[in-house]
């Protein structure tokens, strides 16, 4: 049975794994809406009548409300209690899911994919506070990991769980299965959130604007640089291992399940890291992406080469996901934290907007697949570089 924590308790057993849990729930069921359009746009496009690219654009509403109404919706909510918070954004999710369900119009389903990116970037801006809340100093990374091992999962399972429901059952359905997710997460909260808890610092606009220059900007950049290189090249993951791996095309979704195995142990491992030194932990994993992204220039030549090369992949980019998290955290010490967290998740996206052009252009001016690499490689060296320069500046809080 679940208990529930109360304001001003600090636990370590039973009752914290369970609100950590929930709000697992809670990460799976959002990660999970983002990525489960990606394998239906043209089942979406016939239904609604729409060309593919603009059933694309779908994908595009969702991350710039992640982006920009992720900060404001922090903004709004700034009084409330965080488990209300919570509880709130379940709520919104669950409703603009059914509405992406029952959308009879390319404008309403836009829409509901626009609000539902609103819930996502506050949810996990919250949930991390929430979450390093929960337990002693020394686990704050590594519970941030847990949350986010909901997200992991989400992308290891949202595009092959939303292809193969919808192919099976429609668009639809999918829309419906996430909103159930989301119910589930909002009981597991209910149950099992502590009441009573509220930031020590207020989201407001002074707040917003503190940590838009100085230490915390530079955090922010860090994370963009950091991860445009991933999504510079796991974007186009498809047609790499079909063009360059020579991949059959179906059997794409069975060696992004072990870049989904990487993402868990990576994932695990740089909250782990993360407790036992910020430092270390932020310029290894960054480095080490550098590495393997570089490295896959020569590791995806061939389909056996290119499974180890995708484990090590997922491996080494969600190993800096917690220690981006926590360095944004510890940068914004005096500014409100649930801003702080919010605006890091809006600079993960703007990571993949950046991350993704980049690549597209390459592709389009006849660089070829194989320039994705060490491009991607030069992001993570750039984020490197940032964090050596904010240590020695002094400007690490």
């Amino acid at each position: 049975m679940m208990t529930t924590l109360t304001a001003g308790s600090f636990e370590t057993g039973r009752a914290a794994r369970w609100a950590l849990v929930a709000l697992g729930i809670g990460a799976f069921g959002i990660g999970l809406t983002e990525f489960v359009i990606m394998g239906l746009l043209v089942e979406v496009a016939q239904s609604l009548s729409v060309s593919v690219p603009s059933a694309g654009l779908l994908i595009s509403g969702y991350a710039l409300g992640v982006t920009f109404g992720g900060p404001l919706l922090t903004l709004a909510t700034a009084r409330l209690q965080h488990r209300n918070v919570i509880l709130a954004l379940m709520a919104i999710f669950i409703l603009a899911n059914v509405l992406c369900a029952v959308a009879p119009s390319y404008g309403l389903l836009m829409l509901g994919r626009v609000i539902s990116g609103f819930a996502h970037g506050t949810f996990f801006g919250v949930g991390a506070v929430v979450a390093q809340s929960l337990v002693p100093p020394e686990r704050k990374a590594s519970a941030i990991a847990l949350v986010f091992t909901g997200l992991t999962l989400a992308t290891v399972l949202g595009l092959p769980f939303g292809t193969e429901l919808g192919q099976a059952l429609g668009w639809r359905a999918t829309f419906w299965s996430v909103s159930g997710i989301g119910l589930l997460a909002l009981i597991a909260s209910a149950l099992s959130l502590p009441a009573g808890t509220h930031g020590e610092t207020p989201a407001n606009w002074r707040s917003l604007a503190r940590l838009l220059r100085g230490a915390p900007l530079l955090a922010l950049a860090t994370t963009t640089l950091g991860y445009a290189g991933v999504f510079l090249v796991f974007t186009y993951i498809a047609p790499i291992l079909t063009g360059i791996s020579e991949v059959s095309p179906s059997h794409v979704s069975r060696y992004l399940l072990l870049f989904g195995a990487g993402i868990v142990v990576g994932n695990m491992l740089g909250g782990r890291l993360a407790d036992r030194g910020l430092r270390p932990a932020l310029l290894g994993t960054l480095a080490g992406l550098a590495a393997v992204i570089l490295a896959m220039r020569f590791g995806m030549g061939n389909p056996v080469a290119a499974m180890v090369s995708l484990f090590l992949f997922g491996a080494a980019a969600f190993s800096t996901l917690a220690p981006l998290q926590a360095f944004m955290l510890r940068q914004s010490q005096g500014a409100s934290a649930e801003l702080a967290s919010t605006l890091n998740i809006s600079a993960f996206n703007l990571a993949n907007a950046i991350g993704a052009a980049i690549g597209g252009s390459a592709i389009a001016a006849g660089w070829g697949l194989g320039s994705l690499f060490p491009l991607g490689a030069i992001m993570p060296t750039l984020a490197v570089l940032l964090t050596l320069a904010t240590f020695k500046s002094g400007k690490d809080s």
